[in-house]
């Protein structure tokens, strides 16, 4: 259960919607993005183009963004009426997401639809890593680029720390997955 002092912050991310147009640029370069990342990833395209003109629609609150994979095994925006095949909705607020992705854990989702698309998909989210250093040392050089890689991961470290102790704050007490105590349940034989 998401901290109340933090509800405020939500509600604002929840209210904010970007004009369409901006909305359609963005999901636009978040295609291109991912793209480049695919191209780094032989066997990661391969997949996509066993999985070609089956439409895939990822919804996170308010947004949603419906994919397709091309015959090169890349990536193309739907518009959002195309019936999808397989429905990720990924669960959790933006700051539960947050904490999520700093720490390296998955967010908690749920899937419905093609079960081998879905198989793809979950094999893309283990297996597919953006190399930043990389793309960074083809505009700056090997040296300034892995200096920048090294402090993001210190300073990703330092905040999957701060996260580690902000949760426990923000859990609610019976969210550890056990269960309360049952006071009317006399202690069974042998407990003590």
């Amino acid at each position: 259960m998401p901290n109340p002092s933090f509800a405020w912050f939500d509600q604002l991310i929840a209210g904010l919607r970007p004009p369409a147009w901006l909305q359609h640029e963005l999901e636009n370069r978040l295609v291109l993005l991912l793209n480049h990342v695919l191209q780094q990833e032989p066997e990661a395209m391969a997949r996509l183009q066993r999985q070609r003109g089956k439409p895939l629609r990822v919804v996170w609150n308010a947004f949603s963004l419906t994919l397709q994979a091309t015959p090169a095994g890349l990536l193309e925006r739907m518009d959002a009426t195309v019936q999808a095949e397989l429905t990720v909705t990924v669960r959790g607020t933006a700051l539960e997401l947050g904490r999520q992705w700093m720490s390296g854990e998955r967010p908690p989702v749920e899937i419905q639809g093609d079960v081998q698309l879905a198989a793809e998909v979950a094999w893309l989210a283990d297996n597919v890593r953006w190399d930043i250093e990389e793309d960074l040392s083809r505009v700056l050089g090997d040296a300034p680029a892995h200096l920048i890689a090294g402090v993001a991961r210190r300073v990703a470290t330092a905040l999957a720390g701060w996260s580690a102790q902000v949760r426990p704050a923000t859990s609610h007490p019976s969210d550890d997955g056990a269960r309360p105590a049952n006071p009317s349940r006399a202690p069974e034989a042998g407990a003590p």
